[in-house]
């Protein structure tokens, strides 16, 4: 090996261990993880059960619901602008059928990820909710029925065609906070993830695989 091969092999092992570094793992189901998640409820409401399986060869979060909303949310601050990309993988069993995006009766899904972003006064907190939707159109967007001033639903998957099929999903946070709420975002606080059926009062079934951001 001459000194230039060297020298382009340490170059691009520097930038690959660089790349590897930038990579923030939220959630990292696969190695039995599940520490610095934090259960979310609510009052009032039944909790979701949410459980690491064995799926295929690896490991996952089975999240079972049953008339029930809780959740599980990770706090962990980032700027979107050094670290837009989130990616996660998930499989529905089916989605909740009397779901409906647009109305408070209807606010129930077999899958969704919040990214948070809080602000000064806790009314003033922002959120993505990338969903897979019952009725909403794959790749539509609207306010939350709940929160519809802070709050923007995200239709990444949508309808029971793909139930059973694990998808591997790619947003960029940036570009979605630009899109839904006209500016330029400020620094994250968290990720969230929840499955839940209490305003219908239906089941709901999900998987959740590993949870990354990234520069790019």
């Amino acid at each position: 090996m001459n000194a230039v091969t060297g020298r382009i092999i340490l170059v691009i092992l520097l930038a690959a261990t660089a790349a590897a570094a930038a990579v923030t793992v939220v959630g990292r189901f696969s190695a039995g993880d599940l520490s610095g998640w934090e259960e979310q409820t609510f009052r009032g409401k039944k909790k979701t059960r949410y459980t690491l399986v064995t799926e295929g060869e690896r490991t996952v979060l089975r999240a079972e619901s049953h008339g029930s909303a809780s959740g599980l949310i990770r706090k962990v601050a980032f700027d979107p602008a050094a670290s837009p990309i989130l990616r996660w993988s998930w499989k529905i069993a089916g989605t909740v059928k009397k779901g409906d995006e647009r109305t408070k009766e209807g606010d129930d899904y077999a899958a969704r990820i919040y990214v948070v972003f809080p602000r000064t006064f806790f009314w003033q907190t922002r959120a993505i909710n990338y969903i897979w939707a019952n009725r909403l159109p794959k790749g539509k967007s609207l306010p939350n029925a709940f929160a519809p001033g802070n709050v923007m639903m995200v239709a990444v998957e949508s309808g029971g065609e793909l139930a059973g099929t694990w998808r591997w999903e790619q947003r960029n946070i940036r570009e979605d906070y630009l899109r839904l709420f006209g500016e330029e975002p400020p620094k994250a606080g968290g990720v969230a993830l929840m499955t839940d059926s209490d305003n219908t009062g239906e089941e709901a079934l999900a998987w959740y695989g590993d949870i990354t951001l990234s520069p790019q």
